[in-house]
């Protein structure tokens, strides 16, 4: 049985083969070694919303935010679709998470959140 273009990569991933590693960690799109199907299987918009989401997940700096925030502007996404991402990985990352998050990204996006609010209980 033939192994499958995912199969083959995961498999080179796991091997830590050199080239793999550098072609799925690239910033840059055109970047595709030999694996193209991978790259471009997501549109522009699309892969720059789930570099978001995955920042989010690893409760990245405001300064991080911004950049995939203005990344995925300039890919097409609105402001609206860049708030549900936080929305689409909440149940993954959990409440904690999505309460420190939500203020960077809004932070990022240019809302300021936490203007006129009251001091948090404790």
């Amino acid at each position: 049985m033939a192994e499958r273009e995912g199969q083959a990569l995961l498999r080179r991933l796991t091997d830590n083969e050199e080239s793999s590693v550098r072609t799925v960690l690239s910033l840059r799109p055109e970047a595709t070694g030999d694996c193209p199907t991978f790259s471009t299987a997501l549109t522009p918009r699309m892969r720059m919303l789930v570099r978001l989401a995955a920042l989010v997940a690893l409760d990245a700096s405001t300064a991080s935010l911004r950049w995939a925030v203005e990344l995925a502007s300039c890919a097409g996404a609105d402001d609206d679709e860049i708030v549900r991402v936080l929305s689409a990985v909440a149940s993954e990352i959990g409440a904690a998470r999505i309460v420190s998050t939500a203020p960077r990204l809004g932070l990022a996006i240019g809302y300021d959140v936490e203007v006129g609010r009251p001091p948090a209980r404790r």
